[in-house]
C-alpha cells in the first residue's frame, strides 16, 4: 500500500470534518471583505465615487493575483517535498489575519486610508489564497477517488454556510442602516459604533480574522498531515526541482494542460465577478449596506445549495459536465445583469424605478431582477468551483497533489489579475460600471469552450472499504 493510501485509511470522521471546516473558517474573509460589505464600502465611502472605487479595487485585486501567480506553483511543489501542509496553512492564515485586521484603520478622510485599505486587502488575499492551496493539496490523501467530488462539494457548501452565518451576524449586530443608525435586527451596535456609520464595514476585517483563528483549529487538531520531516534546505531544493518536473509532467497526463488553461480563463471571470458584485450593486442601484448584506445572504444560501448538489452530480456525471453547465448558466445570467439598470431591462425596455423618497428594500423592478440574477450566480458558482478542484484531483497522482494543486492555483491566478485589471481599465476609460463588467462574458465563454474539450476520468465505483469513507 502506498504512503498516501495509508494516510487515507487513517483519516477519521473528525479528521474529515476538520478539513471541511477550513472552508467554513476562511469563507467569511471572501464574503465579508472581498464581496458584500467592505468592498462596496471602499467604493462608495472610502474612494468616494463608485467608478473610481471599482477601478482601484480592480487594480489591487490584480496586484494580489500577480503575486499569487508567481509563487503558487513553487510553494505547492515545496509542500510536496517537505511533506507537511499544516505549517504553511498556519503561516499564510496568519498573513490573512494581519491584512484583515489592518482594514479597521481605513477610515474616510484619514490620510493614506485608500492605499492602506488596498494594501491590506492585497496582503490578506494573498495569505487566504496560499493557505487554500495547501488545504486543497491535502484532499487526495483523505478519501478515495470515488469520494472526492462529495468531499470537495461538501467543503464548498460548508464554506458557504460559514459565510452566510458570518454575514447574518454582521448584519444583525454590527452593520448599521444609515437612515436609522440601527442594525438589521433593530439593535444598537456595540462599542459606540452607531456614531460612526463606517465602523461596521471596517470591523468586518477583524471579524473575519477572529473567525478564521477560531474555526481552523479542528483542522490542525484532527486532520492528519504527512509525517515527513526533511531539512528545510533539502525541501526547498526538492520543491524547486519538483516544480520543473510538474511542468514537464503536464504532457504525460492527458487533458491536464488544456484543463489548466480553461481553469485559468474562466477563473479570471469568476474572480472578477465576485470582486465586483457588491460594488456593482452599490454603484448601479445605490443599494445600502443592509440591501447588499441581504443580497449576500441570499446568494450564499443558493451557493450552499449549489455546492452540495454539484458535488453529488459530479460523482454521478463527472466534473466536466458540471463545469460546462455551470459556465453556460453564468454567461446567461451575467447577460441578464448587464442588460438591466434601474430604469430598463433588456437594455431598452423601460421599467418602473424606485420612487423618490422610497427607502424600502429593493423597491424598483430593476433591483429585484438584479437580486434574483445574483442569487443564480451563487447557485452556479458553488458547483463550478467544487468540480474544478475535483477535476484536478482526479486527473493527477495523489502523491504529487501538492505540486499539481500549486500549478492549479497558478492556472487560477496566472492571469487572474487580468479579469479585475480589464474591469478596472474599461471602467476607468468608459466611466461606466456596466461596460467594465461586460468584459467578463469573454472570459467565461472562452473558458467554457476549452473546458468542454477535457474529459473527466471515469469515477471509480466504491468497493465499500474503509478507504472509501
Amino acid at each position: 500500500m502506498t504512503a498516501s493510501g495509508t494516510e487515507r485509511n487513517c483519516t477519521t470522521s473528525a479528521g474529515l470534518a476538520g478539513w471541511v471546516l477550513f472552508d467554513w473558517a476562511m469563507q467569511p474573509y471572501f464574503t465579508l471583505v472581498t464581496t458584500f460589505v467592505f468592498a462596496p464600502y471602499f467604493a462608495t465611502r472610502l474612494a468616494g465615487e463608485p467608478v473610481a472605487g471599482q477601478a482601484w479595487w480592480g487594480y489591487a485585486t490584480a496586484a494580489a493575483g500577480l503575486v499569487i501567480a508567481v509563487l503558487s506553483p513553487v510553494l505547492g511543489a515545496l509542500a510536496d517535498a517537505s511533506g507537511r501542509h499544516k505549517p504553511w496553512i498556519a503561516g499564510f492564515g496568519a498573513m490573512m489575519m494581519v491584512g484583515a485586521c489592518l482594514l479597521w484603520f481605513a477610515r474616510p478622510g484619514h490620510p493614506g486610508a485608500v492605499p492602506l485599505a488596498l494594501g491590506a486587502f492585497a496582503v490578506g488575499t494573498i495569505g487566504a489564497e496560499f493557505a487554500t492551496v495547501f488545504n486543497n493539496a491535502m484532499m487526495p490523501r483523505l478519501v478515495s477517488a470515488d469520494r472526492l467530488g462529495r468531499l470537495s462539494g461538501t467543503g464548498w457548501a460548508v464554506g458557504y454556510v460559514g459565510g452566510l452565518v458570518s454575514l447574518i451576524l454582521v448584519l444583525g449586530f454590527v452593520v448599521t442602516d444609515a437612515a436609522t443608525g440601527s442594525t438589521l435586527a433593530g439593535l444598537t451596535p456595540p462599542f459606540g459604533w452607531a456614531l460612526h456609520a463606517d465602523a461596521g464595514a471596517r470591523a468586518t476585517g477583524p471579524i473575519a480574522a477572529a473567525w478564521f483563528a477560531l474555526f481552523v483549529l479542528p483542522m490542525f487538531l484532527f486532520t492528519p498531515d504527512s509525517h515527513q520531516h526533511p531539512r528545510t534546505s533539502e525541501a526547498i531544493g526538492a520543491g524547486l526541482a519538483g516544480f520543473a518536473e510538474t511542468v514537464r509532467d503536464l504532457r504525460a497526463i492527458p487533458g491536464l494542460g488544456r484543463f489548466l488553461i480553461a481553469n485559468m480563463v474562466y477563473t479570471d471571470g469568476l474572480v472578477a465577478l465576485f470582486a465586483f458584485g457588491g460594488i456593482y450593486g452599490a454603484g448601479m442601484f445605490g443599494w445600502s449596506a443592509i440591501e447588499l448584506g441581504l443580497f449576500g445572504v441570499l446568494a450564499t444560501v443558493t451557493g450552499t445549495i449549489g455546492a452540495f448538489a454539484g458535488g453529488r452530480l459530479d460523482d454521478r456525471f463527472g466534473s466536466r459536465a458540471v463545469i460546462v453547465a455551470a459556465l453556460a448558466g453564468l454567461i446567461l445570467t451575467l447577460g441578464v445583469i448587464l442588460s438591466t439598470d434601474p430604469h430598463h431591462v433588456a437594455f431598452v425596455v423601460p421599467i418602473a424605478g424606485r420612487a423618490a423618497g422610497d427607502v424600502s428594500l429593493y423597491a424598483g423592478l430593476g433591483d429585484k431582477i438584479f437580486l434574483i440574477a445574483g442569487t443564480i450566480v451563487g447557485l452556479l458558482a458553488g458547483p463550478l468551483q467544487a468540480s474544478s478542484r475535483t477535476q484536478l484531483a482526479r486527473l493527477v497522482p495523489a502523491a504529487s497533489s501538492g505540486r499539481f494543486f500549486g500549478l492549479f492555483a497558478l492556472s487560477g491566478k496566472l492571469t487572474s489579475f487580468l479579469g479585475p485589471l480589464a474591469v478596472g481599465i474599461v471602467t476607468h476609460w468608459c466611466g461606466d460600471q456596466r461596460a467594465g463588467a461586460a468584459v467578463l462574458l469573454g472570459f467565461l465563454g472562452v473558458g467554457m469552450a476549452l473546458a468542454a474539450t477535457v474529459a473527466s476520468p471515469p469515477v471509480p465505483v466504491s468497493d465499500g472499504s474503509a478507504a472509501s469513507r
